[in-house]
């Protein structure tokens, strides 16, 4: 059982910090691109890991991350004029280069050389994949910039959303780690299992219908270079287990799984302070562009949440209990809140902004949290005592997958699964280990009878 310092020990983030500084050997995304779209667009304000940034584009194109307090005076520098290659403060005019130097102090005689020795800090950034990165730690341990497949692909492939979540990173990682809630948080209730996966799932029915049908996963786990791979292993008929196996990535990163030739998902839990975090949603097919149906599904609300416009706040939130509808829930969803984010965001923000662990009673099917806490302390307290991490160094380790199949009861699954989870490889139905179906038992259920 943890204890309250260990709850805040993995909650706190903020400069200086244990975990903090583990955050701070990763590069961890910023914003989106298209919210500084054109060189000297407006400045925009960037919380991130306890620190109040600003985000500009310079005339060059080239974005930059600067610390929002002006070091003259602390004035904002989210008010500041972005213009030739630098920014500058509203209050008295200095400007300071994309490396955060003064460069220009109007108010001061033309004879001082006192810019020169006046500075702000700067982070590096780096534009990849419609996200800007940031790298807030050490210069002389910057890892490479991770080659995640999402990010690789045309930009008609993939659809991201940026959300603000007022609730601790962690509870909300964990979530995304957690195969067994699946088949309650985002069940349906008043139709059978084989009702609710026909009807949302048609192309891979038979392989929902597992997932729908066998809500107690049994799970194992596999520590990698890139963090943990989680098994979720389910009943697959006579011959198989259907595995849906999920990648989690140090400190905050979840890859999502999915059968193939469907969307694969990475979601990004980004800490702002300790009590909230931006949430990046990706959702990515690696052959083919997404279908309008596709696109329409994420843009309105369907997938991806529905936001206040003008913002990155969901619609649905704790200040109007996520339009919760009784009736629905009695009747429709097991929920009864409408959105599959929404859903995992309810439950995450009810624990509190930051859950107290010390309460907790874990069970089997919570095997993939337990060994993810485990090494995020073990690596933040390595570093805390003069020790390195390796802070995946190498970006390609990042390029993977999360599937969701059937693997042969006696293989293991992350031997059975190898090339479902290598993203060299053709995410299609059409390949032999994704033809497979389940032979069952059962009688009216979707694959091939016994």
């Amino acid at each position: 059982m943890m204890t309250k310092d260990d709850t805040e020990f993995l909650a706190q983030t903020g400069p200086g910090t244990p975990m903090g500084n583990l955050f701070r050997r990763y590069w961890q995304p910023a914003l989106l691109s298209k919210e500084i779209p054109a060189p000297d667009s407006a400045p925009v304000r960037v919380k991130l890991l306890g620190e109040n940034l600003v985000a500009v584009r310079a005339t060059d194109g080239t974005p930059a991350l600067i610390q929002e307090r002006c070091p003259h005076r602390g004035a904002s520098l989210f008010f500041g004029r972005n213009e030739e290659q630098g920014i500058r403060c509203i209050y008295h005019g200095w400007k300071f280069d994309l490396t955060g130097q003064c460069v220009d102090m109007p108010n001061e005689p033309a004879s001082s050389d006192f810019h020169t020795k006046v500075k702000t800090v700067v982070y590096p950034t780096e534009e990849m994949g419609g996200i800007i990165w940031a790298y807030l730690g050490d210069p002389e341990q910057m890892p490479e910039l991770p080659k995640f497949e999402w990010a690789q692909v045309p930009e008609s492939h993939r659809h991201i959303t940026k959300v603000t979540l007022e609730t601790n990173y962690l509870q909300s990682v964990e979530g995304d780690i957690d195969s067994s809630h699946t088949a309650f948080l985002h069940g349906q209730v008043g139709k059978t299992d084989l009702e609710v996966s026909s009807k949302f799932f048609d192309s891979n029915k038979a392989l929902r219908y597992l997932w729908a049908r066998d809500k107690a996963p049994k799970f194992f786990v596999i520590e990698a270079p890139h963090g943990l791979t989680i098994g979720a292993r389910r009943d697959g008929g006579r011959d198989h287990y259907y595995w849906r196996i999920t990648q989690w990535i140090v400190p905050s990163v979840s890859m999502i799984p999915g059968e193939v030739g469907g969307t694969q998902r990475c979601n990004f839990r980004v800490p702002m302070g300790d009590t909230d975090h931006q949430f990046y949603r990706i959702d990515y097919i690696p052959q083919r562009p997404l279908t309008e149906g596709e696109k329409y599904d994420f843009e309105t609300g369907t997938i991806h949440p529905e936001l206040i416009k003008g913002t990155s706040k969901p619609v649905r939130n704790m200040e109007n209990d996520f339009l919760i509808d009784r009736q629905l829930q009695r009747s429709g969803t097991y929920s009864g809140i409408r959105g599959i984010v929404e859903q995992d965001y309810a439950v995450a923000a009810s624990m509190g902004a930051i859950s107290d662990r010390s309460t907790e009673q874990l069970g089997t099917s919570d095997m993939g949290i337990i060994r993810a806490r485990r090494v995020m302390m073990r690596l933040a307290k390595h570093l805390e005592d003069g020790g390195e991490v390796d802070a995946h160094m190498d970006g390609d380790i990042f390029y993977m997958r999360s599937p969701a199949l059937l693997v042969e009861k006696d293989v293991p699954f992350d031997v059975g699964a190898r090339r479902a989870m290598d993203a060299e490889e053709e995410w299609s139905r059409e390949v032999e280990w994704a033809s497979v179906m389940p032979v069952l038992e059962d009688e009216d259920v979707p694959g091939v009878k016994a």
